[in-house]
């Protein structure tokens, strides 16, 4: 944190019950604890402030857990969560409305606390899902519901933007609307690039936009990855479609490359034995599932295609249900993940 936002985040500690009062407003008092239901002022209970402690560390005024969603911050998070504030230096402006500073009394340099960075780069993707929540009680777990998809096993690679930017073209102005956001990652998992769902304003399904779906960052050879991959791994295309098998098979690593065209220049883990291949069932799927199939094999990998019933496995596991779409999988396994898996 630098000097500037502890400065601010301790200045609005010493009164913190007067910031949750005005921040956390559906809050209220409940002896050293403000009680909330979230970060962004839903009524309830689950999240707690401390109203009082020492200016720093373990115990610390102006400290918050939400208890249901594992989020923690301080009260300059607070601020720029109940605000919809995306810049630091809104947030910081706003704290100090409230403090009564003067803009300047804190800033050395007038200009913005962060560096900017290229529009579309691996760092503004890194930014983008760093003030991106938890996708837990989120339009994210509504839209996935919607798409058949109820639980998702390891879901730290996805998170919530409630008022994500968007932009038909360089000539249009620009919109806001809540999204799903997926860490594209690198086998190190270093976080290389951020692929965007933007999503309706009831989450129920993707925004009535020309493209509810772009990708930001380094892309080729990463991907979207659930589960850390070791001997055994099954990769695809798209985030839905690799959830989707997700549900029907919980413990086994998946990774959704996002097109076919990616999926074909997908980096393998040095330690695999085993690969399988969701397959979309067009000319696309079929081309990358041979050109993945060609390096795995080159790499003494076993390369083994996952066919969908209908066009891909989203579509198998609404048509079908859970139940059978578990089924078609087992069968097209090697006899030892069938157990194992």
């Amino acid at each position: 944190m630098s000097r500037d936002a502890s400065e601010l985040a301790r200045r609005l500690a010493r009164d913190a019950e007067a910031v949750c009062r005005h921040y956390l407003s559906n809050g209220r008092r409940q002896g050293r604890y403000w009680m909330v239901g979230d970060v962004r002022n839903t009524p309830g209970r689950s999240m707690f402030v401390r109203l009082s402690g020492p200016d720093s560390g373990p115990g610390a005024a102006g400290h918050w857990t939400d208890a249901a969603s594992a989020e923690y911050g301080d009260l300059l998070d607070v601020i720029r969560e109940s605000c919809g504030f995306i810049d630091f230096r809104d947030v910081a402006e706003e704290a100090r409305r409230f403090l009564s500073l003067p803009s300047a009394e804190l800033c050395h340099n007038p200009k913005p606390v962060r560096t900017p960075v290229p529009a579309g780069s691996p760092e503004a993707a890194q930014r983008l899902f760093a003030m991106s929540q938890p996708i837990r009680r989120t339009f994210v777990e509504t839209y996935l519901r919607n798409r058949g998809i109820k639980v998702v096993h390891d879901a730290g690679a996805l998170r919530f933007h409630p008022r994500c930017y968007y932009r038909p073209d360089d000539s249009s102005p620009t919109e806001t609307w809540p999204a799903m956001i997926a860490a594209v990652t690198d086998l190190a998992g270093a976080i290389t690039g951020a692929h965007r769902t933007w999503l309706a304003p009831d989450g129920s399904s993707k925004a009535p936009v020309g493209t509810p779906r772009r990708a930001m960052g380094g892309l080729l050879g990463h991907a979207v990855r659930f589960g850390a991959a070791d001997d055994v791994l099954a990769v695809g295309e798209g985030i839905e479609t690799m959830l989707s098998l997700r549900c029907a098979l919980p413990a086994m690593p998946m990774a959704a490359a996002l097109s076919a065209n990616h999926l074909a220049a997908l980096l393998l883990p040095p330690a695999l034995c085993r690969l399988y291949i969701a397959r979309d069932a067009d000319a696309a799927g079929d081309a990358a599932f041979a050109a993945l199939t060609e390096p795995a094999e080159a790499a003494g990998i076993e390369a083994l295609a996952l066919s969908p019933r209908t066009g891909d496995f989203n579509e198998d596991l609404h048509a079908f249900g859970l139940g059978a779409l578990r089924t078609a999988l087992r069968i097209q396994l090697a006899p030892q993940d069938v157990v194992r898996f």
